[in-house]
This record gives C-alpha cells, sequence and structure tokens, in this order.
C-alpha cells in the first residue's frame, strides 16, 4: 500500500476489515505487534489504530486471529479442529492445550468425554457465545496417557470400588470382588481401569494390580505417592538377579587400559547419609600448577546397552529422593557396592583431568578412562568445619587465608586445621586448594552471566518409623558449592568437546542440558511486581544484561524480608531446564555448551553420554540424533514425574508433622495468593499451608493476579504476597496432603 493513500480521508470499518485480512492472510506465520500492524498499514491517527484494535479483539473472537499477547496476534490456523493434551481439574474447569501451544482452552466437564489428565485428544471448537471464552469439546480420546490409579479401596457385601487420592473421576472405580486381589476395605491400591465410561455407560470398572497396605502407614503412603505417578515403587528381580551375576573384579588387563590414580591424593564429598557415591576430586601438583581430577563412576563399563539392566534403568530414567528414601535407578549391588566410589576400594571411572593455575585458569584437560582408590568419605558436613576452621567465612566467597604452596610441605609444617575428621594434613590441605580453584571458578561464572539463585530446600528429620521429628531449611554452603564448580566443569567442558566444532563441521550427536531464556510475559510482571518494593530489573537486552540484572536484584534483597517471595516469583519467570540432542545453551549457567556427566548411577542422560564419548572415542560415526531425542524426551519427563512425586513425599511429611498440632498459633509469611485462598509459610518450621477464601469472611476479595494481591471491596484490606501473617493450624488432612490454617484474631 502506497504511503499517503488514506491521507486526509478516514478509514471505514469495512474497509479496515479487507485491509487486516489481507494483511494476515498474506502473512499466515508470522505475529505481528501493534506497532508492526500501524505501520504496514500506515495507521497514523488514534481513531484509526483504536478501531483496528476493537476490529482484531473481534477477529480473535471469532478465532480468524490467535491472540499470541496483549498487543499481538497471528491468523489461525488450526481450523475449527485440533489434537493436543486435556488436563482435568477437581472442580470439572478443564482445559485444552492445542499442539504447538501453551494457550490452554476451557472444556467443560459435559464436554469432556471423560478424558484425564495427559490425555492426547482430538477437539473441536464450540461456536462462541457472546461475552463468553473460548469453548473446546472433545471429540476423542485418541490416546490414554495412564491406566492405572491408586486410591482406598472401600468393599461392600456384594462389590467394592477404590475412591482415588487424586479425586479426578466424577464416580468412583467400580471392581467386581473377583478382581480385589485380597484387598480389604481401608486399605490402599492400585487399579487398573479395564471399561472406560462413555456416552452410553458412565461406569468406570476396574482391577487391582497390587495392594500396597493400610492407609496411613508410612510406607503405604510412600508407595501411593511413587504409584500415583507409575512410578516404580520395588526392583523387578528378575533385574536384581542380573545385577547379583556381574563380576565386579578389576582384572589387571583392564588396569593397564586405563589411566592409573591410585596414589594420587583422591576423597568423595557427599550427604551424610548417602551411598552412591558417584564422583569423586582428585588434588595433586604438577610444577607450579595444580591437577584436578573430576573422577565419575564408570556405570556403563557394567551396564551394557540392551540388556536387562540397561532396560530397566533407562525405564525409570531417574532416581526418586522422597523425604525418607531412595528410589535408585539402578539395582542396589551395582549403585551403592559395584559402582560407588567407596574409600579404600580400587573402582573404575570416567574422568574430566584439569591442570590449572592458581586462578583457575585451565592450561589443559583430557577425557579419560580411569582407576581410583578414594582415600576419605567426607560428610559436607565435615569439609564445612575443616574449611571454617582454617579461616573460610560461608557465604563471603573468600578462600581460605592459608595459602601452601606444595602439599607435601602441609605434613612437615602443618599449616593446616584438620577440624574434628581425623586426616591427614595433606589432604584437608588439599580440600584448601579445591575450594579456592572452586570460588575462582564459580566468580568467573557469575560474571559470565550465571544466575545466582541460592535457594533453601526444605527438610525433615524423621524417626526410624518415618515419622518426622523436625522441619528445617538446608542451606547450600561452601563444601556443596565446591563440589558443585567442579562438576559444573566437566560437564561443561565434556560438552563444548562434542559441541563445539569448527565452522562447516557438523557437531556428532549429544544430549545436551538446556535451559532457554526466561518467559518475557513473565519476567515484565515481576518487574512490575518487583517495583513496588522499590526495585527494577532489566526485561530487554542482550542475555548476559538480563542475567546480570537479575543478580544485582539477588543482591539487593539478600536478607530483606521481601528476600523469599521475591526469589519464588523471579524463578516462576525462569524456563525449566531439560534434555535435548538440540543445543540452545544454558541460560541460567551462562554456558553455550551444557551437558550431564557427572551423575550416572542416579540418571540416565549421563549414563547415555558416557557412551558415545566412549563411542566417539572409539573413532566411531555419530549416533542416530532421532533415537536420541526420543529418550531425551522420556528422560526430561521422567525428571517431571519423579520431581513431582518428590513434592508430593513433602506435603505428606508436612501434614504429618502438623497433626499434633492444631489449634497451635504461628508467626507466618504469605507465601502465595490465588483466587480461591492466601498460601501461608510459618516462619518457625518452614511448613506451607492453606488459608481458603471461605475463611476470610470479614469482606469480599479481588484477586489481582497480576500483583499476587487480595483487596477487600468494603474495608480494602490487602493480602500481599510476602506480608507477614498470625495464623492458627486448623485442619491437617493426610489422606489429602492438605494443611489449613486460619488468621489469628
Amino acid at each position: 500500500m502506497a504511503k499517503g493513500k488514506n491521507k486526509g480521508k478516514r478509514l471505514t470499518k469495512k474497509r479496515l476489515v479487507e485491509m487486516l485480512s489481507t494483511l494476515f492472510q498474506a502473512n499466515p506465520n508470522e505475529t505481528f505487534s501493534f506497532k508492526q500492524i500501524f505501520k504496514q498499514l500506515h495507521l497514523t491517527n488514534h481513531p484509526e489504530k483504536m478501531l483496528a484494535i476493537d476490529i482484531m479483539e473481534t477477529m480473535a473472537w471469532d478465532d480468524y486471529l490467535s491472540k499470541v499477547s496483549d498487543k499481538s496476534y497471528r491468523l489461525n490456523t488450526h481450523g475449527q479442529t485440533m489434537e493436543g493434551r486435556f488436563i482435568r481439574k477437581a472442580n470439572g474447569k478443564n482445559s485444552f492445550i492445542p499442539d504447538g501451544s501453551d494457550k490452554a482452552v476451557f472444556v467443560a466437564e459435559r464436554n469432556s468425554l471423560f478424558a484425564l489428565t495427559g490425555d492426547r485428544v482430538k477437539v473441536t471448537m464450540m461456536a462462541r457465545r457472546e461475552k463468553h471464552i473460548k469453548e473446546a469439546m472433545v471429540i476423542e480420546i485418541i490416546e490414554r496417557a495412564r491406566d492405572q490409579f491408586v486410591g482406598q479401596l472401600k468393599v461392600e457385601r456384594d462389590f467394592a470400588f477404590l475412591i482415588s487420592d487424586s479425586n479426578i473421576f466424577v464416580h468412583d472405580i467400580f471392581i467386581p470382588k473377583r478382581k480385589l486381589k485380597g484387598g480389604k476395605s481401608g486399605d490402599k491400591a492400585v487399579v487398573r481401569i479395564t471399561h472406560w465410561p462413555s456416552k452410553d455407560d458412565k461406569n468406570l470398572v476396574g482391577e487391582v494390580v497390587d495392594v500396597l497396605g493400610k492407609m496411613g502407614e508410612n510406607n503405604t503412603e510412600m508407595h501411593a505417592i511413587l504409584a500415583q505417578y507409575g512410578l516404580p515403587y520395588k526392583y523387578p528381580k528378575i533385574v536384581e538377579t542380573a545385577a547379583e551375576k556381574i563380576n565386579a573384579t578389576i582384572s589387571a588387563e583392564e588396569i593397564a587400559r586405563r589411566e592409573d590414580f591410585r596414589d594420587v591424593m583422591t576423597c568423595t564429598i557427599d550427604p551424610y547419609d548417602a551411598k552412591d557415591f558417584d564422583d569423586a576430586l582428585s588434588i595433586r601438583q604438577v610444577g607450579s600448577d595444580w591437577e584436578v581430577g573430576v573422577h565419575i563412576a564408570d556405570v556403563s563399563h557394567y551396564v551394557k546397552e540392551g540388556s536387562i539392566i540397561d532396560k530397566e534403568a533407562y525405564k525409570r530414567a531417574t532416581s526418586v529422593y522422597l523425604v525418607d528414601r531412595t528410589i535408585p535407578m539402578l539395582p542396589e549391588r551395582l549403585c551403592n557396592f559395584i559402582c560407588s566410589l567407596r574409600p579404600d576400594e580400587e573402582k573404575l571411572c570416567y574422568s574430566a583431568v584439569f591442570v590449572m593455575d592458581d586462578e583457575a585458569n585451565i592450561k589443559s584437560w583430557r577425557l579419560v578412562h580411569t582407576v581410583i582408590k578414594s582415600d576419605r568419605r567426607f560428610a559436607y558436613e565435615e569439609v564445612q568445619d575443616i574449611l571454617e576452621k582454617n579461616g573460610v567465612k560461608e557465604g563471603t566467597g573468600e578462600p581460605s587465608p592459608i595459602r601452601v604452596k606444595s602439599l607435601a610441605e602441609a605434613k612437615t609444617n602443618k599449616p593446616v586445621n584438620c577440624g574434628d575428621a581425623k586426616v591427614s594434613p595433606q589432604l584437608a590441605c588439599g580440600l584448601l586448594v579445591l575450594d579456592a580453584l572452586a570460588k575462582k571458578l564459580r566468580d568467573k561464572r557469575f560474571k559470565g552471566g550465571a544466575v545466582k539463585f541460592d535457594r533453601e530446600e526444605l527438610h525433615f528429620d524423621v524417626d526410624e518409623k518415618g515419622k518426622p521429628t523436625r522441619a528445617f531449611y538446608k542451606k547450600s554452603k561452601d563444601a556443596n558449592k565446591l563440589i558443585e564448580e567442579f562438576m559444573l566443569l566437566a560437564n561443561r567442558n565434556v560438552a563444548e568437546s562434542i559441541g563445539k566444532v569448527e565452522k562447516g563441521k557438523k557437531a556428532k550427536t549429544l544430549p545436551y542440558r538446556i535451559h532457554d531464556r526466561p518467559d518475557p510475559i513473565k519476567l515484565d510482571n515481576l518487574s512490575k511486581f518487583i517495583a513496588r518494593f522499590g526495585y527494577r530489573i532489566n526485561t530487554a537486552g542482550t542475555k548476559g544484561q538480563i542475567s546480570r540484572s537479575l543478580n544485582k536484584l539477588m543482591d539487593d534483597i539478600n536478607g530483606k524480608r521481601e528476600q523469599n517471595v521475591i526469589e519464588m516469583v523471579a524463578l516462576r519467570a525462569m524456563m525449566k531446564a531439560k534434555y535435548s540432542v538440540h543445543n540452545i545453551g544454558h541460560y541460567g549457567l551462562a554456558f553455550d555448551y551444557y551437558t550431564h556427566f557427572t551423575s550416572p548411577i542416579r540418571r540416565f542422560p549421563d549414563m547415555m553420554v558416557h557412551r558415545l564419548l566412549t563411542r566417539y572415542q572409539d573413532g566411531m560415526r555419530s549416533a542416530n540424533k532421532d533415537h536420541y531425542e526420543e529418550m531425551c524426551e522420556h528422560s526430561s519427563d521422567m525428571e517431571a514425574l519423579a520431581q513431582q512425586a518428590e513434592r508430593d513425599s513433602i506435603k505428606y511429611k508436612m501434614v504429618e508433622f502438623m497433626g499434633d498440632k492444631i489449634g497451635n498459633e504461628y508467626d507466618a509469611h504469605i507465601s502465595g495468593i490465588t483466587s480461591y485462598g492466601i498460601y501461608a509459610e510459618i516462619d518457625e518450621n518452614h511448613c506451607e499451608g492453606m488459608i481458603s477464601m471461605h475463611d476470610l469472611d470479614d469482606d469480599y476479595y479481588d484477586f489481582d493476579e497480576k500483583n499476587y494481591v487480595l483487596i477487600g471491596r468494603r474495608r480494602h484490606n490487602k493480602y500481599q504476597l510476602g506480608d507477614p501473617i498470625r495464623i492458627v493450624v486448623a485442619r491437617a488432612n493426610i489422606e489429602k496432603r492438605q494443611l489449613d490454617f486460619t488468621i489469628a484474631d
């Protein structure tokens, strides 16, 4: 359209509709912002711009356009029939997520065709009613996400049924008595659906697959959490038998094929209750430099590709860490004995060995198969004690003031304090050097744009029966960060060794750990939210500018009342890391190449990486990219399920811990705000519960979603994220894993 064609002549609505239709039809795959549309159509005055916005709103209402954001649209190319994923809600407000989109479409219960969360469905878009939201109707369930469910058995005289834990069925699951497998009323059980409801027959029929035990018993409830997400809660006997047959002896021929680190000072550093030690660090001097070995258990030496153990490990994809137990990816004989880098035992490893100067500059590095012999198994607390008794001030980022030019001189001059650990001065000195190097690496990482999130994690002390006796936050200290930095270093260099190739060459297949840039809309919401506290961040610019801005925010809020709530909102703006052979870098770490190489005992992608590295070192060609992408997607999915189960186990223990504290009052702070109530976290023990909107009976409250605040209509009382609040523990529902609070008078 020629510039100035409409000058002096106001556009009619009909003409503007035609112009907009032509623009979007000519560019079916493009998203246009208001600014771009005004420029393309030469709309220069305010009335024409406002008319265009109104027309596009109507076009989106009629499904001609798709609304991408508050200020951008694109042509709706999906039509009226779409495929995607179904999400069921207990309140009947279900939704449909179309393929290639994250925009949810409402599905009423009467139009759901009894679809369940995760089911792949086909829908048709319903005719829009004036002033109503867009709705879809499920017309076909293409693939069921799952057919097994967990719940409580109710056995009557002539029949039985299962009351589902997930509370997602309109009706309970009917079970013929002959299909109970010995289950009794009050038992928790896993049931497989044998008959799904239809328009003609709304009954759900199932059969008991496994009886987990009496409801309320710790083992029963932990197994129920795992079964709810389709995660295994016991190891197949056939796989354990295969593990028992593995020869753990290391032959002289195998040692001869490897670089020998058995005489190099080496140790593992893990939680005090850990049993699977899959990484160790070694340190020795090479002239005026330091050689640091990051030694990783060589699991792929023992677990052969395609074996029964390998297939089970792939199926699980990860170890699952519940509050009181670990459900391992590998059989116990492998993860706790053969592969675990236990002290004073010869072990096979795959190692990234770095030569670095005092400033932690990498002068050279190599990736080699090794044999090691760990001198000491440290708990984090022991290493922390040694660091602090040698002048390391926790939280300052400063290494020990002691600087030893030779590890050997530690023996004669004793310049180090070994703390309460009965270790040699050389080993204690080695830890101080590793700490100093780790701090240099950490400093470089943050200067390079890594995002600084140090969120504390809720932990429980439990007795021998699994009952929680104490709730507390576990903070990551220097000893934890020491290990973290060297693991990051190994993972990054391994990824670069395969992915970073000369221009014009194609990189070989490798599973990467990728992390995308923050969601722009959520980042904008974060910016508006923190403005009320007097903070600001960059929401535009380079990746480095945004991450440095986020880091400044984290430093500014450190120790402030609003720290917890701002960290939480900032985390929500971050994308989720996942596995893929298509590398886009890792935003949070500010690494262009990053993989997972350092935990093959508990993560299947690390085992995949070990196998590919060995394959490529042997001169073989690149592996099939599509096959490995499929395995990456499975691993990402299983990781997400494991995290959900872990969170549910924390919720369960939280409710169990507060069960005998009904009626107690506590100081708390508002940790979440929704349209149906307030989440509050108790300051003393960090347990979180909910104050229902029904209990806020002093006014009628409106929910301001963008600002995370409830505002009373009459009295204008405000409940805002982060506000201090005094609560009373009202109910602790162990079955629903739900803690209810009320506001104290």
